[in-house]
């Protein structure tokens, strides 16, 4: 009598990947899923419970970044598209660096993204801080930076676990400072 096949394991040490095999992920509208971005991500999220509204202008105002940011003790520029930031970047053991990046998006109350280029082209980050409402005085940050270019992801994985510790840290910093702004409002 034959021996029966082995059953498609989902998951597991001896997993085949499922069963049927999988095409391309879809959109709602039957059009193809975008790839997303080449690179290494490195991303940290944190719940805030203060409006978009106010944990933007946290983030918006440069000039007091200073008072409350450890990732970017000094910052200065306009947040427009296409403008530079000179920004200080303090990452954990590491000495502090000064950068110039350059705005690619904004939308207020909803996200800030900005790009940097070094050593010539080889190594380009884009940087994102990303607001997401979920009720009236709640939201969740996105806070992480892309490693692209030819020795992006060399760079990520040297120092990915410093620029996570950096994120995490920024984070609680910008939640302190957001529900300590809705707080004074409140009363």
């Amino acid at each position: 009598m034959p021996i029966a096949p082995s059953p498609q394991l989902k998951a597991g040490l001896f997993a085949r990947g499922g069963g049927a095999p999988k095409g391309p992920k879809t959109t709602p509208t039957g059009a193809p899923a975008p790839k997303p971005p080449p690179g290494v991500r490195i991303e940290h999220r944190i719940g805030i419970q203060a409006p978009a509204e106010v944990i933007w202008e946290a983030i918006s105002d440069l000039d007091s970044w200073a008072q409350w940011n450890p990732l970017y003790p000094k910052a200065a520029g306009q947040i427009r598209i296409g403008g530079t930031l000179e920004l200080t970047l303090a990452l954990p053991g590491q000495p502090p660096q000064e950068i110039r990046p350059t705005v690619l998006e904004w939308v207020p109350n909803e996200q800030l993204h900005w790009r940097l280029i070094m050593l010539g082209g080889l190594v380009k980050t884009t940087r994102f801080l990303e607001i997401e409402s979920l009720a009236e005085a709640s939201c969740i940050v996105s806070n992480g930076e892309l490693f692209a270019g030819l020795m992006g992801p060399s760079i990520a994985k040297r120092l990915g676990r410093s620029v996570y510790r950096a994120f995490v840290e920024m984070d609680e910093a910008l939640k302190a400072r957001a529900e300590a702004l809705w707080a004074a409002r409140q009363d």
